[in-house]
């Protein structure tokens, strides 16, 4: 007896409209660029007019706050792996594409969105979780491919590399991004070229691991 198939109208599964695809692209951008500038509290009216939608629009894509935050994290993570994984394609110097990484990693801005995901925010939601790991992974290859080239000190962690990126790379107070960026890549071009190998000094304590920076 022949087995019965799903009929075509049963099979399609409908796809978002192109421009609702750009909106909630445009209302991500937005929400990215305003909680770096202004912080966790910014109003979602305002997130909406510089995304150039209505109100109406950016609940229909993210019932609440935190599910928008949570998808500015995650994009940012992604784009972050993303990052890593271009690093990982490159032939030739392995430092120099870990230097790659680190200035391109830093431009995501992602230490200035963590802050944000405390006081009852769910840290480890799926979403999360998964792009977090997928991020720490890719990082240690990097890191890694540049210790087997012996072009990186052996002594430092991944933690050590992701907590330097962080400091670096958040805007002090009342500075914007774009004023910040003056001095953000040069001084990571400084920590840089102190994790280059042979190391030319001690390092105090023990390489720093994302368990360590995991653990409350």
């Amino acid at each position: 007896m022949p087995t019965a198939t799903a009929s075509p109208a049963q099979r399609k599964v409908p796809r978002p409209r192109a421009d609702a695809v750009r909106n909630r692209e445009r209302i991500v951008t937005a929400a990215r660029e305003m909680f770096v500038e202004h912080g966790p509290d910014v109003p979602l009216d305002e997130i909406a007019r510089r995304a150039g939608v209505g109100n109406a629009t950016v609940y229909r894509n993210f019932p609440d706050r935190e599910a928008l935050v949570r998808e500015v994290v995650c994009s940012v993570m992604d784009r972050t792996a993303e990052a890593a994984e271009a690093a990982l394609t490159e032939t030739g110097d392995a430092f120099a594409a870990l230097e790659h990484f680190v200035h391109a990693s830093a431009d995501e801005r992602l230490s200035a969105l963590c802050p944000m995901m405390s006081d009852g925010f769910d840290r480890h939601h799926p979403d999360l979780e998964a792009s977090r790991e997928r991020v720490e992974q890719l990082i240690e290859e990097v890191m890694g491919r540049a210790k087997a080239a012996g072009q990186l000190r052996p002594d430092v962690g991944v933690g050590d590399l992701m907590i330097v990126v962080a400091q670096l790379s958040r805007p002090p107070a009342g500075t914007d991004c774009v004023r910040g960026d003056r001095f953000v890549h040069r001084h990571l071009q400084l920590f840089l070229d102190g994790l280059r190998a042979p190391a030319r000094s001690v390092l105090p304590g023990t390489a720093v691991t994302i368990e360590e920076l995991r653990s409350p």
